[in-house]
């Protein structure tokens, strides 16, 4: 940038609130539009601004974007810091140096960054063997795509590096740079889904159109912890998708395995993952059933392992109070279904209930029943999904044993 540049457009400077002062100082990567007090000019998507705080000094620096509620997103705070390729670069091999050492060969789809938790705001990218997914939830990262879509193929050197966005920023994607979601960037076009290992079983990802980027990593420990309990039970796998905790609880000893979605696609995605698995499944029964699990789970028989894993109730803070009574209503169908000396494992993802809601709706609902029950244990994220600032907290499981 020219010196007249500088002059026309100089550094966007912003001052905030005390409290929100405080937030960033604690680590917070969020700053709300309400926060801001003053600025030096209008701001533009995407760029770089400064935060100072009430002594003019510096506090942090982030992303800035002038239309959303949440108005900065916090890429740096302490000491000054150039934020330049090499900068870039850095943050993106620290967070995937992380992951290398957490898997072996038996597991080839994980997290390798998770959003503002490693550093990248608003951003994840997944792992599927030698495939790479972007996915984008803020179209603050438009015009840094390219960019960064080229650090990630110098760090990791993938096969097909392809780009997912949030529902909210798709449309603004395509009128930007003719972006679309489930677009491959770079690498060999992809017609269907690909395979990867989990913990040494085989599962194919949709990751040009499944839900999140193709898989449902972050359950990947409950999955193990579901297998160990199977053995020698009926598992019911409610809101199964492509059936990740039946294959698991196949491999562990399972007697049958039932899986209920209200999506065909799922089923049959399932049934695919199955048969990928046919060596270590064959022995379980494996049957499906299209419908909606609550209606479904009010008139059937019961199961030694009931696992409850519905997708977000409350996507929104206003949908908090009617996801809470949904968890409320599941729980109570859930503890119906599960077999005496049976287990209860029942999940949620929705980051608007909070971890002790969600589990007080689960154990109050098997307290009513009436039945004797153990807490066998509690669990939320894993180790390559870190959530290190309360409302990145989504993922809670609590497994309870019935007498």
């Amino acid at each position: 940038m020219t010196s007249d540049e500088q002059t026309k457009n100089p550094t966007l400077r912003l001052r905030i609130s005390s409290t929100a002062e405080w937030k960033v100082r604690s680590g917070h990567p969020w700053i709300f539009s309400d926060s801001i007090r003053s600025q030096n000019r209008t701001g533009e998507l995407g760029e770089l601004a400064v935060i100072y705080d009430k002594w003019d000094n510096f506090l942090a620096i982030g992303l800035f974007d002038p239309l959303s509620p949440l108005r900065v997103r916090v890429l740096h705070t302490g000491k000054p810091q150039a934020i330049d390729d090499a900068w870039w670069r850095e943050r993106l091999n620290q967070a995937i140096q992380i992951r290398e050492k957490l898997f072996d060969e038996h597991t080839t789809g994980y997290r390798s960054i998770n959003g503002e938790n490693d550093g990248w705001p608003a951003l994840v990218l997944d792992r599927y063997d030698k495939t790479y997914v972007l996915k984008l939830y803020s179209p603050m990262w438009l015009g840094r795509l390219e960019h960064i879509a080229s650090l990630i193929r110098k760090s990791v050197d993938p096969e097909r590096l392809v780009l997912r966005l949030s529902r909210n920023m798709q449309e603004q994607a395509r009128g930007y740079a003719k972006l679309q979601d489930g677009m491959v960037l770079s690498g060999p076009a992809l017609d269907g889904s690909l395979l990867f290992r989990e913990n040494g079983l085989l599962f194919e990802a949709d990751v040009l159109h499944g839900q999140k980027t193709g898989f449902f990593l972050d359950q990947r420990e409950n999955r193990v912890l579901v297998g160990e309990l199977a053995n020698g039970r009926t598992v019911l796998n409610a809101f199964s998708y492509s059936g990740g905790f039946s294959v698991y609880a196949a491999r562990g000893g399972a007697i049958s395995v039932t899986d209920v979605d209200i999506s065909a696609h799922a089923l049959e995605a399932a049934k695919r993952n199955f048969h990928l698995n046919r060596e270590v499944t064959n022995k379980c029964r494996h049957d499906t059933i299209k419908a909606d699990a609550f209606d479904w789970l009010k008139d059937t028989g019961t199961f030694g392992v009931v696992v409850l894993d519905p997708p977000s109730l409350a996507k929104r803070e206003a949908e908090r109070a009617g996801a809470i009574e949904a968890y409320a209503r599941l729980a109570r169908l859930g503890v119906a279904r599960t077999e005496p000396a049976g287990v209860l494992v029942a999940a949620s993802c929705s980051a608007h209930v909070t971890t002790d809601e969600f589990f007080a709706v689960v154990r109050h609902a098997a307290a009513k029943s009436g039945r004797k029950f153990r807490e066998l244990r509690v669990t939320g994220h894993p180790s390559d999904h870190p959530a290190k600032f309360p409302e990145a907290a989504y993922l809670k499981c609590i497994y309870l044993q019935f007498r």
